[in-house]
C-alpha cells in the first residue's frame, strides 16, 4: 500500500477531524521519506514521529526536518546528545520512556534523521522561521504535500485549533512540485532571508536561542 490508498481529504480541521490520527499517522505509516518545516521541535514530537514512521524499522525511511532556532534549554541538551558522536548515548528518561528515546537514538545513528535550523538573516524577517509545509513520499514515488499547521506536536494536551490543506501528486502535481522545490531550496540554503545550518553547527556556534515563551506554549 502507498499514500494513494489512504483516501485523503483536501482539508483537515480541528472541529471536524482528528488531524493526527486521520492524516499524520496514516501518511507516516505509508511513506519512506518525510520532509518537514516547523517553528519549534521537541524531543517528544521527534520520538513520536519515529514511532509512527513504520518504515523506519526497515532501515529505508528518512526524515529531513528544518526547524526554527528557539529551543527549551533541556531540549537543546538532549538534541545535542542525540546528534553528536562526542556525547555518550545514555539518557535518563526525563522526557520520554527509555525505550522510545533509544529507538530514536538508533534511527539517528543509522543516518535516517537529519536536522537543520533556519535562522532569519534579514530585517524583513523580524522574529523567527515558521514556514508551515510538509511532504510525504512513498515507495511508488507518489507524494503528499500539506500546509497549515505550525507545530509538530502530537500531544492531546497541547494541540492547537488548526487546519491542514492537503495536495497530492496524483490530483495536484504542480502544487506538490512547487512545495517540493521550496523545501529543497531551503534544505540547500538557497532561500532568501534565512540561513539554514546543520543543527550541530548551529549549536556549536551559539546560534540557537532559548525563549521562555516556548516553555509555556509548547
Amino acid at each position: 500500500m502507498g499514500l494513494r490508498d489512504i483516501g485523503l481529504k483536501e482539508e483537515y480541521r480541528s472541529d471536524r477531524d482528528d488531524i493526527v490520527a486521520e492524516f499524520f499517522f496514516p501518511c507516516l505509516s505509508h511513506c519512506i521519506e518525510y520532509d518537514r518545516c516547523v517553528d519549534f521541535l521537541s524531543i517528544q514530537s521527534l520520538a513520536t514521529i519515529a514511532m509512527a514512521f513504520d518504515n523506519f524499522s526497515s532501515g529505508k525511511a528518512k526524515l529531513r526536518m528544518i526547524t526554527g532556532h528557539r529551543f527549551k534549554i533541556s531540549e537543546l541538551s538532549t538534541l545535542t546528545k542525540l546528534f553528536s558522536e562526542k556525547y555518550t548515548k545514555r539518557f535518563d528518561g526525563q522526557f520520554i520512556k527509555d525505550s522510545k528515546i533509544q529507538k530514536l537514538q538508533d534511527i539517528v545513528n543509522n543516518g535516517q534523521i537529519e536536522l537543520k535550523v533556519a535562522i532569519p538573516n534579514s530585517e524583513q524577517i523580524t522574529d523567527s522561521f515558521s514556514e508551515r509545509i510538509g511532504l510525504f513520499l512513498d515507495e511508488h514515488d507518489q507524494m503528499v504535500a500539506f500546509t497549515g499547521t505550525s507545530k509538530e506536536s502530537f500531544s492531546t494536551q497541547t494541540r492547537d485549533f488548526e487546519s491542514v490543506d492537503v495536495f497530492t501528486s496524483w490530483n495536484d502535481k504542480s502544487r506538490v512540485d512547487r512545495k517540493r522545490k521550496d523545501f529543497e531550496e531551503l534544505w540547500e540554503n538557497k532561500t532568501k532571508y534565512v540561513e539554514v545550518y546543520d543543527y550541530l553547527y548551529a549549536e556549536e556556534n551559539s546560534l540557537l536561542k532559548f525563549s521562555s515563551e516556548w516553555a509555556y506554549n509548547v
